[in-house]
């Protein structure tokens, strides 16, 4: 058998722990290097941000993930750069040698090169960023109930940009937060004053998916009193207003940026293998252009094949495809056998916008509602990694539907002295 292939995986995201679960213990050793000590369930970041759910339901520590593979070992570390000709990655804790570096380390916010929005707005990338807007959304009522009236306008406008499925997820929730919660914690303020608006730069909400799927999701949107501008640019966020391109402007102190990713960096690549939004161009074994022993996998993966030759969706399902395809092909080569090239097969897009409306478009079939809705909750709970915290989301789930309440209003801040 010869001795045991070191593979270095960076990021623990899906891709990254869906590789490491599929790979051959007998023939790698795997280290796997993330900034975090934790994998986060990315989709059910919104309900977090408005306190439907508990940060640590969709949060699953590492090394509990991988305690039985004895072939693992965990480093919580920032990747620093690469060193393909030697073989080596420099990283925030060392150096580390591999005879095969996966590098599977997502997307970040896409602030499109505006530094001052960037300063300003919220983003939702973390379970961090999600507990973040719930303090700030939190804080913004606390505040409301003792504001003065001129300082009232920009409390009471919560903006979110982007009206992809976060952005129409966060709509929603904070829609239904509007109507049926907050009324109850704060009986003296006056919520017909308090506006969720959601701006998009093209024609609809949902605009990557089918017609029925936009239509019926702007149609929920406004049934539940979200205010949608379509076609609209944003210029700037000073904090306090936000500018359109066309002129316009928003008082508010709430912008939530939901509006399109770029990838994460990680130097010593070289720029003829990155994509104009920082994606790692490889080819259908994942493997990056122009290197032997370097691959990439997921969000950051930029691969282009007849059936999507401007690369893959940037969705989870690819992710765990691409990681399960590059585990079997890295047993292959081991074994001297022919490598399969990679064929996502799309399964459909699906997207929920509040309690009974969902919009799910798969390939044979295309639908809303109610039952789409609970589609929409079933593979959810199947993608969850345990079954406390499947059972504790499902339990969640029902107690709010029943109650049409949460209870989990918790402001959770430092109170170190700035």
């Amino acid at each position: 058998m010869g001795t045991k292939k070191k593979i270095i995986i960076v990021g623990g995201g899906f891709a990254g722990i869906q590789f490491i679960k599929k790979l051959d213990e007998k023939l790698f050793e795997v280290l796997l290097i993330d900034k975090l000590n934790h994998y986060q369930f990315q989709p059910l970041f919104y309900q977090v941000a408005a306190s439907q759910i508990e940060p640590s339901n969709i949060s699953f520590p590492l090394r509990h993930i991988f305690n039985n593979k004895k072939n693992v070992q965990i480093r919580l570390a920032e990747v620093l750069s690469v060193d393909a000709t030697n073989k080596k990655i420099n990283t925030s804790i060392g150096d580390f040698v591999y005879d095969y570096l996966v590098i599977a380390i997502g997307c970040t916010t896409n602030f499109f090169g505006n530094n001052e929005i960037s300063k300003y707005a919220f983003t939702l990338k973390t379970t961090y960023d999600a507990i973040e807007i719930r303090n700030h959304i939190l804080q913004t009522f606390e505040k409301i109930i003792s504001a003065k009236e001129t300082e009232k306008e920009s409390l009471l406008n919560l903006v979110i940009v982007g009206a992809g499925p976060t952005g129409v997820e966060l709509s929603g929730a904070f829609a239904e937060m509007k109507k049926d919660v907050l009324p109850k914690d704060y009986p003296d303020i006056d919520f017909s004053k308090f506006k969720i608006i959601l701006i998009e730069g093209s024609k609809n909400t949902l605009n990557n998916m089918s017609d029925k799927a936009k239509v019926a999701s702007g149609k929920y949107l406004l049934e539940m009193n979200v205010t949608i501008l379509t076609e609209t640019f944003v210029k700037n966020y000073d904090g306090e207003i936000l500018t359109f391109k066309d002129g316009n402007s928003i008082k508010t102190k709430t912008v939530i940026w939901a509006a399109g990713v770029i990838g994460n960096t990680i130097q010593g690549l070289s720029d003829n293998y990155l994509t104009t939004t920082n994606r790692i161009k490889v080819n259908r074994i994942n493997q990056v252009i122009g290197t032997e022993n370097v691959f990439a996998l997921g969000d950051i993966a930029y691969m282009e094949t007849p059936k999507y030759p401007k690369g893959h969706p940037q969705v989870a399902n690819v992710a765990i495809n691409q990681a399960k395809n590059l585990a079997k092909n890295f047993k292959k080569k081991f074994q001297g056998k022919q490598t399969q090239e990679f064929e996502y097969k799309d399964l459909g897009s699906m997207a929920t916008i509040g309690r009974n409306k969902a919009v799910a478009d798969f390939s044979f079939i295309k639908f809303k509602g109610y039952f789409a809705w609970v589609a929409w909750m079933f593979l959810h709970l199947m993608l969850i990694l345990s079954v406390k915290n499947k059972l504790m989301i499902f339990i969640n789930w029902a107690w709010t539907y029943i109650t049409k309440d949460t209870g989990l209003r918790l402001i959770f801040t430092s109170n170190k002295k700035k």
